[in-house]
Formats: structure tokens, C-alpha cells, sequence
């Protein structure tokens, strides 16, 4: 199939992916400095009669926290009784997770449709062949919140934020979560060059959130802010937050973390969070500040809500613990920073036990870095390599990553669910197994996990 045809409009659901999946996506290759641009993003909106402008917007861009952020941002909207909005990337399982309403995940017919029209838009104009899969999944994401009639949209960034796909909106609020170093190729190598990339989605006029506390990051921000004429909330200046670890026991039952966040405006009560870790209790406050922000532009969002959609957020593959005897969990960790909040949660809400590694990695992570956070907590390593996409690590690779590391026995496995089978034959019912390294993996495993 051509790419510059519209979609019959008997397509199969198989073919209509098959579509949009020839189109170039950088999730599976990467990116280069000048593939990203909004100039294809605007176009392709404006022959769709420009839905984003009828959307009420809260954009969330950042190295590591931001798809937490925006489900807890979207979990307690849906408590508010606000029609919610969810835009995310990567999906897991299924790329229906990616644009949801009020938590269901958008149907193949409804995306079927919409591929249908978008493709039909752009078939006879000069983006016949030009638009990236994911410029397509945003104009399918805003065209749903508009068909679905959504009062609030939650809006993930999907690859840094100035260039991003997403970057087209006029948000309410825009919000940063930490900022660390991640996709260097397309950001830089340090903290100063992402983050001015992540606050190119702060606005003129309007407020901005940030948990970024690194002060090499935290500087950029407040400079664009001030160019911007843009009011910010930081993190460990207007808003702070103190953390009771949740635990695990051998049900496996999660006793919620306990947050406290403090603002310049009140002392909140002390909420349950369900996400565990204090990197997600950081998150949490983010997402109470961004809420302070919303109340004061009218948006009506009782305490009640706040601490409902904090008790009841779910984000999978996010420490999720799947099972346990031994225990299983699954976790997205794909930089440093994620490594280290892993281990350091890991420690704090599991108990000690022989702990065994379930890894693969993309090839534009800092795999070797992330081994040397990793080794030292764990037992043994089974190595191996998503199937869906080219950045996938060889587990030869990995194994010389990891032996310069440290001495950390390994385990080399063709597939993820030759790694699994090898870590469940050998865990005693005691043992705890984690899965980790890429959303890819993740997304691989979890419905085989979940079937067992």
C-alpha cells in the first residue's frame, strides 16, 4: 500500500495498523535533530479543522515521571467528575492505551475510523508522505478528545517537548517533571541542554509546574519562565512533600505509600498513594501543585478528588507487582535515574530476599551506567532482547556491559520469555524477580506475566 493513498474504507483493523505503522516512528528508530519539527504537526491539523484548539490542555513533558504524572493528573480529573482525556507514549500492549477517555482506552473501530480520516486528509496534500506515526497518533488523540467531548486532556510529550508532536497546544497549565539525562542524541548530553528542550512546552502566560531539583535544570527553567512572562512552582521552593514507603507482603497485597505536600497556599492532609517509591511521592506533589494552578484559573476539583485519584492511580509497569511466591515485579526502568529509583524501592518496600534480573535495553540508553546501579542488588541477570524494534540490545552486548560493571553472574536468553521461564526455574518461592530496562521489554512480557 502506498503511503500517500487514503484508507479504503473496509479496511481491516490488521491493515489499518499496518498503515500507520510503514510510516517513520522513532520510538523504533532514532531520531535525528532535523526530523523534529512542528511545521508537519500544524499542516496536518489544519487540514483536520485544528481540534487541539477546542481542547482544555494540561501538557507534561520531562526525563523520567511524566506518564505517573499525567495518570495521576487524569485519575483525579475522573474523581473532579471532569470528562478526562488521557494522551500517552509508548502504549505497553496494545497501541489503543495510548488515547483514552475517562480510563477506556480508545476502540479499533473508533481508531479505525480516525486513521481513515486522517489518512484521507493528508493523501492529496504535501504531507502525502512526510507525517511520522507519531504526528499521526497525536492528530488521532485530538480528534478523539474532540469527538468524545472530553472537558479536560491530559497531554504526555512524547520525545523532549520544544520539537514534540504535542508541542502545537495552548495548555492551562504546563508541567515539568524531573529532568535527567535521557535521548542525548536528540537532547544533548547535559542537564542544561534537556531541560531547555522540556520547558520549550512553558507557554506565555500561562503557569508552569516543575519537579525538576537539579540546579544545572532547575536554572534554564526559571530563564525561560522569566522570558516567558510565565509564573513557576518548583519543587523544593513553593511546594515540598515528606513519604512513608508503602510495603509489599506475600499476599501479594500493596500497603499504600503515605505523602504529606506542603504548597505556599496549605499543608495538605497526609494521602495514600498507590505507585510506589519516593520518586512517585515527588510526582504526587507535582501533580498537587499543577491541581492548586487548575483551582485557581476555576476549575473545580474538591480535596476529596485529589486524594481519590492518588489512592486509585494505576499505571502499569511501574513497579507493579504481578504476582508473588516469588515475587514479580515489573518496572520501565530505561536511564540511570530510574535504575536508581528502582533499587532504592526496591530496598525500602520489598523485603530482603534473593532478588533476581529480568533485563533488555535500547541502544541509545546508558546501559553500561544503569548495570553499575543494578549489579549490586541483585543475585543473577538473565540478558535478552525485545523483539519488536531495531534498538534492541543484543544480549551478547549486555553481557560485556554488564561484566565491565561488576561481577554480577548472568544468563544469556534469546527471547523475553526464554528470560522468564530461566528466572522462574531458579527463584525460590521467597525470591523476588524484576523485570526491567525498556518499556519494550515491559510491554512484551506483562501479558504473559499477567496470563500466568
Amino acid at each position: 500500500m502506498e503511503a500517500s493513498l487514503p484508507l479504503p474504507p473496509t479496511l481491516s483493523y490488521q491493515e489499518a495498523l499496518a498503515f500507520w505503522y510503514g510510516r517513520v516512528n522513532f520510538e523504533q528508530r532514532t531520531a535525528q535533530p532535523s526530523d523534529l519539527k512542528l511545521d508537519r504537526m500544524r499542516t496536518l491539523l489544519s487540514l483536520l479543522g485544528d481540534p487541539h484548539e477546542n481542547l482544555r490542555i494540561i501538557h507534561v513533558a520531562g526525563s523520567k515521571g511524566k506518564g505517573s504524572i499525567s495518570a495521576m493528573l487524569a485519575a483525579i480529573l475522573r474523581h473532579a467528575r471532569y470528562r478526562t482525556g488521557l494522551f500517552t507514549s509508548p502504549h505497553l500492549c496494545r497501541v489503543e492505551e495510548r488515547i483514552q477517555v475517562d480510563g477506556q482506552p480508545i476502540r479499533p473501530e473508533e481508531l479505525i475510523a480516525l486513521l481513515t480520516e486522517v489518512s484521507s486528509a493528508i493523501a492529496h496534500s504535501p504531507l502525502a508522505d512526510a507525517c511520522t506515526f507519531f504526528e499521526i497518533a497525536t492528530a488521532i488523540g485530538f480528534l478523539h478528545f474532540v469527538r468524545r467531548r472530553t472537558q479536560a486532556t491530559v497531554l504526555e510529550v512524547g520525545l523532549g517537548g520544544r520539537f514534540d508532536s504535542t508541542n502545537v497546544c495552548d495548555p492551562a497549565v504546563s508541567v515539568i517533571s524531573s529532568i535527567s539525562i535521557d535521548h542525548t542524541q536528540q537532547l544533548g548530553n547535559r542537564l542544561s541542554s534537556i531541560a531547555f528542550e522540556k520547558a520549550g512546552i512553558i507557554k506565555p502566560g500561562r503557569p508552569a509546574v516543575s519537579g525538576a531539583v537539579a540546579p544545572e535544570a532547575r536554572e534554564v527553567i526559571k530563564r525561560i519562565c522569566r522570558e516567558r512572562g510565565t509564573t513557576l512552582c518548583e519543587l523544593g521552593v513553593d511546594f515540598h512533600f515528606s513519604y512513608e514507603p508503602g510495603h509489599v507482603n506475600s499476599t501479594p497485597s500493596v500497603n499504600p505509600s503515605r505523602v504529606q505536600i506542603t504548597t505556599t497556599r496549605r499543608r495538605w492532609p497526609v494521602m495514600e498513594l498507590s505507585l510506589l517509591g519516593e520518586h512517585q511521592a515527588a510526582n504526587a506533589s507535582v501533580v498537587v501543585a499543577c491541581i492548586e494552578e487548575l483551582r485557581d484559573q476555576g476549575w473545580h476539583i474538591p480535596d476529596a478528588a485529589v486524594a481519590a485519584g492518588l489512592a486509585d492511580v494505576r499505571w502499569p509497569a511501574r513497579m507493579e507487582v504481578i504476582g508473588c511466591r516469588p515475587f514479580v515485579v515489573l518496572d520501565c526502568a530505561h536511564n540511570v535515574a530510574s535504575a536508581e529509583a528502582l533499587v532504592e524501592t526496591l530496598s525500602h518496600s520489598f523485603p530482603p530476599t534473593r532478588r533476581w534480573l529480568v533485563f533488555a535495553g535500547s541502544s541509545d540508553k546508558q546501559l553500561g551506567e544503569m548495570f553499575q546501579v543494578l549489579a549490586p542488588h541483585f543475585h543473577h541477570a538473565f540478558l535478552t532482547r525485545y523483539e519488536n524494534g531495531s534498538r534492541s540490545v543484543p544480549p551478547e552486548e549486555l553481557a560485556g556491559l554488564l561484566t565491565h560493571a561488576g561481577t554480577l553472574p548472568f544468563t544469556l536468553c534469546p527471547t523475553p520469555a526464554e528470560a522468564w521461564r530461566a528466572a522462574c526455574a531458579q527463584a525460590a518461592p521467597a525470591d523476588l524477580i524484576c523485570i526491567t530496562g525498556s518499556v519494550f521489554l515491559a510491554g512484551e512480557l506483562r501479558p504473559l506475566l499477567v496470563g500466568e
